[in-house]
């Protein structure tokens, strides 16, 4: 929230020798953020007056109307200038730059000829003033509010200081100025002056009748007044004191009945809305949407309500989104002589729901939605009524109210719970000023229990532990010490959290780079990655970030190529990704449970019953291959990452988590038919790998040939400990062969048969010639197998041996017979 100094100096009494830096540190001490500290008008210097437009000329022989205009700025002769607006008539009040004087961005006036006339000054526009952005023409002030030849910097008050304070959500009372200045005054130990205890609450006697407001739904709000005023005067001027403050505070000036109720808003924190008396007929009604579908809202747009919806309505239609905008069939216009001004205690979830059904966050629904004192709502609409019938020539005709004001319970405290909890020195002495300081009523019932009662405007003291947090802010978070609490002795990590970090580990060694992507996903996306069946059921998000993606993901693989796109596109052209996070598909049915109750902890049955309705959430590993594994340099040319790479990282995964798998082709999406494998273990398919579809790599622009991997972890049995093999000092015997196989019999299919046919001592075996053109569904494998034995040197005869038998394996499984040329 912006808000300037001279407007917390009206309540808080700061001493001018504070600096606007230290009176921000103090905003800080006490838990607010302070974003910005804008010195406005600092840039302006010189004479910058009130000037009368007394003539003007109109100079029409150039491309744009250009303005020759004189001025009465209370000198002995007038003055002329020359002006491109036309935003303004003889009589009307403007503000004038004199030679010498230096406006914002060091734009220096002087007297100088142009258009074939001399111009003995600037008349100024608001933007050039730096009091906004509005650059539409002149500034002209109302006719009576001053009078030429006034100092324009005290009129309007230029020269001040803002600051821009980030407030909390549960902070909603300094969303005002009483409310800041409060906190300003209590930071730095000065008086505050509440300005609710100057309004006159006695002053309004009845004339008529007015409007009588009804609560209809209790639960969306407490306490509701209406005062009726009539005798309106719609042409009257906002003053320009109430204008600048307004204008200071971020928002503009519409009207004099629009503009007080912003600014008793801005002051006290109340939001309230001005009708046209004449468009309410019979009573105000606070009542849920229910049948009423559609209204237009003051922006002109047209809203399909919900039934839930909490509405402002007359007997006969709905007026306004309740605490959230009002109707443009009651707004208050030129011709408005009667209104009827409503303050009310909304409740801040109702009103947070009007707000995020209808996409529309105002500065009223902000302050509600954190909660609005409520004892405010009778003292708002009188300060309301009091300033429109001292500007705007209104009569008082009637005040109504329904409800009441609810106030936050009494906490009961032991106030050594405030130096248990955080650890300071804090006496009870301090416990008692600080919670008084903050406007809590304290009563000792004995030495260890306090009754505290929590101000009006602090509804989200509820708890002891509220309290602790003011006290901590209030005598200072740094005189808290910085001290660990003592904690149990960690368990340290799970099996599976060490997994994770190893893998992570393991192929950021391989040179892949780590991401985290959004789990978020579209439909259009699912549907070109060509998923099917369960990849293909999604949850969609109630509300979610972006409607472009509004479903959670099924694979972590669209995400991945997402991001290898966008680095594409940003230069990077040879690269691995790899993530490692959950998935969530939306194959079963999840059961549904109310809100638990939160003062105690939920039963065992409750809890089964809450995470019933969590869906399972698989955790994945996945990497994109894009480019070049290798680049071209001096030492020869390099090589594209191929689906044998993919493969390769998917089994050093299993191999990293002491498994066994086998390999078998597969025909999976989004991979491309043929060039993708799929990994089991214990029969389990855990993994598929390969290269990408030639369309998916042609939707997201990625080099051809481009690959990928995904091992499913959670399917991931626990492993043993790993234990390193023993290493043999025996001499190795090696024999190559050559098996002509059937093409449909893969590769680990032959190495398994080898393998159980030579028994322990085939230490190894790799596949290093693949010739398929040998025709008739044929194909030749050849591979080198590594012998050796623990104990001794093997025989010719044991080494052909086992070599015999590890062939024979093959041929009775596969028919592999021995190639001989």
């Amino acid at each position: 929230m912006r808000i300037p100094l001279s407007w917390i100096r009206e309540f808080a009494a700061i001493p001018n020798s504070l600096t606007p830096e230290e009176i921000g540190e103090a905003i800080v001490k006490v838990g607010f953020e302070v974003e910005d500290i804008e010195h406005q008008g600092s840039e302006i210097s010189g004479p910058l007056v009130i000037g009368r437009v007394l003539k003007i000329e109109e100079i029409t022989e150039f491309k744009k109307p250009i303005r020759w205009v004189e001025l009465d700025c209370a000198e002995p002769t007038t003055r002329f200038v020359i002006c491109g607006a036309s935003n303004f008539s003889i009589g009307d009040l403007v503000v004038v730059a004199l030679p010498g004087a230096v406006l914002p961005g060091g734009f220096a006036i002087s007297q100088r000829e142009t258009y074939g006339k001399v111009s003995n000054g600037m008349i100024c526009s608001s933007r050039e003033l730096g009091l906004n952005e509005d650059h539409s023409g002149i500034l002209v002030l109302p006719t009576q509010s001053t009078s030429p030849g006034a100092d324009a910097l005290e009129l309007l008050e230029i020269q001040d200081v803002v600051f821009d304070v980030a407030v909390n959500p549960d902070r909603g009372y300094a969303l005002s100025v009483r409310g800041m200045a409060r906190e300003v005054a209590a930071s730095l130990g000065v008086a505050f002056a509440d300005p609710v205890h100057s309004i006159n609450l006695d002053g309004f006697v009845s004339t008529g009748k007015g409007v009588v407001p009804k609560i209809g739904d209790p639960k969306g709000v407490s306490v509701i007044y209406v005062r009726t005023l009539g005798n309106f005067d719609p042409k009257a001027h906002t003053p320009l004191w109430m204008r600048r403050r307004i204008e200071k505070c971020g928002m503009r000036s519409i009207s004099l009945a629009v503009d007080v109720t912003n600014y008793v808003m801005l002051e006290l924190g109340q939001p309230l809305h001005a009708f046209d008396r004449s468009q309410i007929e019979g009573s105000l009604h606070i009542r849920r949407a229910g049948k009423t579908k559609n209204f237009t809202t003051l922006d002109g747009q047209e809203r399909t309500l919900s039934g839930e919806d909490l509405l402002v309505a007359d007997d006969a239609r709905a007026l306004a989104l309740a605490g959230t905008m009002g109707g443009a069939n009651s707004e208050v216009n030129e011709s408005t002589t009667s209104l009827a001004i409503e303050a009310a205690r909304f409740d801040p979830i109702c009103i947070a729901k009007n707000a995020r059904r209808h996409k529309l966050s105002t500065e009223a629904s902000r302050r509600f939605e954190r909660g609005v004192d409520p004892s405010l709502a009778e003292y708002a609409s009188a300060r309301a009524a009091a300033l429109l019938i001292a500007h705007g020539g209104a009569t008082h005709v009637d005040s109504q109210h329904d409800g009441e004001p609810k106030y936050s319970p009494i906490v009961d405290l032991d106030p050594h719970f405030i130096a248990s909890l955080t650890g300071a020195d804090i006496s009870l002495a301090q416990v008692r000023e600080k919670l008084t300081l903050v406007g809590c009523d304290v009563e000792e019932i004995s030495e260890s229990l306090w009754r505290i009662d929590p101000p009006s405007w602090r509804s989200d003291l509820l708890a002891p532990a509220d309290l602790v947090e003011e006290v901590a802010r209030m005598v200072g978070y740094d005189a808290i010490p910085s001290l660990l609490p003592p904690h149990p002795v960690s368990p340290g990590l799970t099996n599976f959290q060490r997994r994770l970090r190893i893998l992570a580990q393991l192929l950021a060694d391989k040179g892949l780079v780590e991401v985290q992507n959004y789990p978020f996903v579209s439909g259009s996306i699912m549907k070109e990655m060509g998923y099917l069946g369960d990849r293909a059921k999604a949850f969609r998000i109630v509300n979610p970030m972006s409607e472009d993606a509004p479903l959670l993901r099924t694979h972590l693989i669209p995400g991945l190529v997402e991001t290898a796109a966008r680095n594409i596109s940003r230069g990077a052209r040879d690269f691995g990704l790899f993530e490692i996070g959950t998935i969530f598909r939306n194959t079963s049915s999840l059961s549904s449970i109310d809100n638990p109750p939160t003062d105690a902890r939920p039963s065992q049955k409750i809890l089964d019953q809450i995470y019933a309705g969590v869906p399972d959430q698989p955790i994945h590993v996945g990497g994109v291959l894009i480019g070049n594994a290798h680049s071209d340099d001096w030492r020869g040319k390099g090589r594209a990452y191929d689906w044998n790479d993919a493969i390769e990282f998917a089994e050093s995964i299993l191999q990293a988590c002491n498994l066994t798998w086998t390999i078998a082709r597969s025909d999976f999406a989004p991979w491309h038919p043929g060039r993708c494998a799929e990994l089991l273990v214990d029969g389990k398919i855990i993994s598929h790998a390969g290269e990408l579809h030639p369309r998916v790599v042609a939707f997201f622009g990625l080099p051809a040939r481009s690959c990928a991997f995904v091992v499913n972890l959670s399917a991931i049995p626990d492993h043993d400990v790993l234990r390193a093999p023993s290493v043999g000092t025996m001499p190795v015997a090696v024999q190559d062969i050559a098996l002509i196989v059937d093409e449909k019999v893969t590769s680990a299919e032959i190495v398994e048969a080898l393998k159980s046919g030579a028994g322990e001592l085939l230490e190894s075996v790799t596949l290093f010639d693949r010739y398929d053109k040998l025709g008739e569904g044929k194909i030749s494998l050849a591979y080198t197998l590594t012998f050796r034995a623990p104990d001794r040197t093997l025989t010719g005869a044991e080494i052909s041996q086992v070599r015999e038998a590890a062939v024979e394996a093959a041929r009775i499984k596969f028919g592999a017979i021995i190639r001989s040329a």
